[in-house]
């Protein structure tokens, strides 16, 4: 088990949730524009606690997982950005890889936000989890995740469907 760890940025502070961000989970994961190129539909209160609770348990058992991302200046919830093993059963070129992740509220889309908060998570995953390879999974229709990975060093590896809808699986090596 680990403790998880304060990350700060230029602009940014990650930290680990707590029961205090189930409204802010509950508000950014029900808003459509979130959700349009993740799952398609709006997740209920009941999903986003289970979010919460999903990202407590991949740091207590798996040793990495998720962060709230705030903004230093405002303090104000930015979203959320991490590592975590869905077991999703794509295959061996991406289940057991950590996979990253991030999500923001469109009040903050465009800023740099999130290649900010990836770049410095992917650090994180190298210096303490010996991760040597990460994989993430991207709506062919989501432009602006698609750049962020690869201003991060994503490339594709391979396209598949995941729950009836295409993705696009890619990779990134230390």
């Amino acid at each position: 088990m680990r403790d998880v760890p304060n990350l700060t940025t230029k602009r940014l502070r990650l930290r680990g949730h707590t029961r205090d961000d189930f409204d802010h989970l509950t508000a950014l994961w029900g808003d459509p524009e979130v959700v349009r190129h993740i799952t398609g539909s709006v997740s209920s209160a009941s999903d986003s606690w289970m979010r919460l609770l999903n990202s407590a348990g991949h740091w207590a058992l798996q040793g990495f997982g998720y962060w709230a991302v705030e903004e230093r200046g405002s303090g104000c919830f930015v979203g959320q950005v991490g590592l975590a093993d869905f077991k999703r059963g794509l295959g061996p070129r991406f289940d057991g890889m950590p996979e990253a992740g991030w999500v923001l509220s469109p009040a903050f889309h465009g800023k740099g936000y999130a290649t900010e908060a990836v770049e410095t998570v992917l650090a994180w995953g190298e210096a303490n989890i010996a991760m040597t390879r990460c994989v993430c999974m991207i709506s062919p229709d989501h432009a602006a995740s698609l750049r962020v990975a690869e201003k991060c060093g994503f490339t594709p590896f391979a396209e598949t469907e995941f729950k009836g809808s295409p993705v696009v699986l890619l990779e990134r090596l230390k």
